[in-house]
């Protein structure tokens, strides 16, 4: 009986987890939908008033009404294992946004850190937010 128990608690356990980290991958979808707007409005307000310096940011953190809670600042790729799982975070050099996972054994290719990082690009109908790897996410392919 308890190792029938100890099974059923292990497989709870494991369906906790898979909820929590499809909690967490639609709290990244919503934040990178964020970002990708502010990106597009920013780019359609510089069309508009070209000449106005307040509208050149390369951080797209900077162009959300509010910064999201867990944000934590600029600072390079490699240094992402400095800052908190669950944290998103700003590479200027890259130009690069990245978020460490809070549930990284469900992404792959898995890494030592559990960071996924996107590249702020020009794409033919504007700014683009690209992957720098083809990551799987619990199954699906991030985009």
């Amino acid at each position: 009986m308890a190792l029938i128990l100890l099974g059923l608690g292990l497989a709870f356990e494991r369906e906790i987890r898979s909820l929590q980290a499809q909690s967490e991958k639609v709290l990244v979808w919503s934040t990178m939908a964020s970002l990708r707007t502010a990106l597009v409005l920013n780019r359609l307000a510089r069309q508009v008033r070209p000449d106005d310096p307040s509208l050149v940011e390369k951080n797209p953190f900077r162009l959300l009404q509010q910064l999201p809670a867990s944000y934590a600042g600029e600072m390079p790729m490699g240094e992402v294992y400095r800052v908190a799982p669950g944290s998103w975070l700003f590479d200027p050099d890259c130009p690069c946004v990245g978020y460490r996972l809070l549930y990284p054994e469900w992404l792959e290719p898995s890494k030592d850190v559990g960071a996924i990082w996107f590249r702020i690009g020009k794409a033919e109908g504007g700014p683009s937010l690209s992957p720098l790897m083809d990551y799987r996410w619990l199954g699906t392919p991030l985009k």
